[in-house]
């Protein structure tokens, strides 16, 4: 073996700090958007904040970043329009509903790759998955309260921003997916955030955008960007070395988890008993998901036990899509 127990113990830690990073980010957008700031706004900055990071990375470690291939811009844009739209689509849903009932909705991810694969004959169906879809489509049904429109317990608006958080974070794995083999992770992220911010900045409203530079909530601007897309992003990355898929897939679960409790405890919203177990039943399926599709056909095995250098394992060519996801079926797979 190339890697010890340490290595391993202090990746898992990696891995598990990103994941509360993200999920204590949820509740800071609640925060903000409770406060009046446009979610779009909030948005911006958390990807601007976590571009400086990236770029200080990129700048202490710039072998192989491979800027020069067409391909890495090309993909690492279609990576930049995903996580744009997951940002600004988590706040919306947090905004109009609640920390809670957004993080579990963008945790449903995994299920539009598998959907997306089936569709592309990238990946073969299986029982076991169709079973674990349903799941999810059932949780999602009793956390959104879609089967009584009449309770108002979660909005339209809430449901539709929090599904297509996940669904913009499932574009973002999949620019990452086929930017990796020609360029460095951080590369990746540099060209992605810098799109990220391109197209809020445009979407913004720009009164509210300079009015951060002089608020006095301007210091839950920085948490936000710091916590939510700076160090976040370099603790996943470098934690996923020597992190199994299954080990990476349940500390997953942080991430809504840490949301969900900052909503209960610190902005005091409430859960139903129903949707409390829709929640559940999907965290848990998610999480039975993913570690399948991390386990099947890798021998439980690292992303990246003897490659010491730059980003992830170009032998592996994986990425996980983040604490949210862990590792997907189609970021193991070569093309």
């Amino acid at each position: 073996m190339c890697y010890d127990l340490t290595s391993m113990n202090l990746s898992t830690m990696f891995v598990a700090a990103a994941a509360i990073c993200w999920g204590l980010s949820g509740g800071i957008g609640g925060i903000l958007t409770a406060e009046g700031w446009d979610p779009v706004v909030v948005s911006f900055y958390r990807g601007a904040i976590g571009l400086l990071f990236v770029l200080a990375w990129l700048g202490v470690r710039p072998r192989g970043s491979g800027l020069a291939s067409s391909r890495l811009w090309f993909w690492s844009a279609i990576a930049g329009l995903g996580v744009a739209g997951n940002f600004a689509f988590y706040f919306v849903s947090i905004a109009e509903g609640s920390v809670a009932v957004a993080a579990t909705l963008m945790y449903c991810a995994p299920v539009f790759v598998y959907l997306v694969s089936f569709t592309l004959k990238l990946e073969r169906p299986t029982l076991f998955k169709w079973a674990a879809i349903a799941m999810v489509l059932v949780g999602v049904v009793l956390l959104t309260g879609v089967y009584d429109l009449g309770a108002g317990e979660v909005t339209p608006i809430a449901a539709a921003a929090g599904l297509l958080s996940g669904l913009s974070y499932a574009l973002f794995i999949f620019g990452f997916k086929y930017a990796a083999p020609h360029g460095s992770p951080q590369a990746i992220l540099v060209i992605a955030f810098a799109v990220l911010g391109m197209i809020l900045f445009g979407l913004s409203d720009s009164g509210q955008a300079v009015a951060v530079l002089t608020t006095p909530s301007w210091p839950w601007f920085v948490a936000l960007g710091v916590g939510g897309a700076g160090l976040s992003f370099i603790f996943y990355i470098v934690g996923l070395r020597h992190t199994a898929p299954a080990v990476a897939s349940i500390i997953a679960m942080v991430e809504p988890v840490t949301a969900s409790l900052f909503g209960l405890v610190v902005l005091h919203q409430s859960v139903s008993p129903l949707q409390f177990f829709g929640m559940a039943l999907i965290l848990l399926t998610v999480t039975a998901l993913s570690a399948f599709s991390g386990t099947e056909g890798t021998g439980r095995e690292p992303l990246a036990t003897c490659n010491h250098g730059e980003g992830i394992s170009r032998q592996n060519n994986s990425w996980s899509s983040r604490a949210s996801t862990a590792l997907w079926i189609l970021a193991k797979r070569k093309k």
